[in-house]
C-alpha cells in the first residue's frame, strides 16, 4: 500500500503518515524493460549488418529507445509526491512535497479539523479532504479508490469530526 503509519509515531506524536503514489515499474524493472526493448529493437537490424541499410534504420531505432528512456525517466519524476501528516495532541500538520517547488504545508488544532469523504463531484471519486480555519486541503489524490477509503477511515478514528 502506497502509504503508511510510523509505528510508534516519533517522540510526542499521537500518529504520522507517509503517503506517496503507486508504482507499477520498480527501478529494476526498468532497467529490465529497457534492455528487453533495446534486444527487441536490434533484432530487425540483423538482416541489414554489414549493409549500409542499417546507417539508415539504426538513427531511428536508437531514438526510439531514447525517447521510452526519457519519458519513463519523466514519469518518475513526477510521481516523486511524498505526503506527511503528523498528529500531536494540540496541533496537526500537513506536508507535501512536489517533485518541482518547496513544500508546501497546511497546520492546524486536530480539535477542529474535519475529514470528510467526497464521493462525487471531485478531481477523482471518493477523495479524502480536511478542512479547518475556512480551508480545505486534499490528501491522498494519487491513491486508489479502495486506498482512499481505507485512509478516510482510518482518519476519521483519529479526528473527532467527520462528515
Amino acid at each position: 500500500m502506497p502509504y503508511t503509519w510510523q509505528s510508534p509515531p516519533p517522540d510526542g506524536t499521537r500518529a504520522a503518515l507517509s503517503a506517496w503514489p503507486f508504482r507499477s515499474l520498480p527501478k529494476v524493472g526498468f532497467v529490465w524493460f529497457i534492455g528487453g526493448t533495446a534486444a527487441l529493437l536490434c533484432i530487425p537490424l540483423i538482416p541489414a549488418l554489414g549493409t549500409p541499410v542499417l546507417w539508415g534504420l539504426l538513427p531511428f531505432m536508437l531514438g526510439a529507445l531514447w525517447l521510452l528512456y526519457f519519458l519513463l525517466q519523466k514519469s518518475y519524476r513526477d510521481g516523486e509526491i511524498l505526503e506527511e501528516l503528523t498528529l500531536w495532541p494540540d496541533r496537526l500538520l500537513l506536508t507535501r512535497q512536489n517533485p518541482k517547488g518547496a513544500p508546501l504545508s497546511w497546520e492546524e488544532n486536530p480539535h477542529w479539523v474535519r475529514v470528510t469523504l467526497h464521493r462525487s463531484g471531485g478531481p477523482v471519486p471518493y477523495y479524502v479532504t480536511l478542512s479547518g480555519k475556512g480551508r480545505e486541503v486534499e490528501i491522498g489524490a494519487f491513491l486508489s479508490e479502495e486506498e482512499r477509503k481505507a485512509l478516510y477511515a482510518e482518519l476519521a478514528a483519529l479526528l473527532p469530526l467527520r462528515d
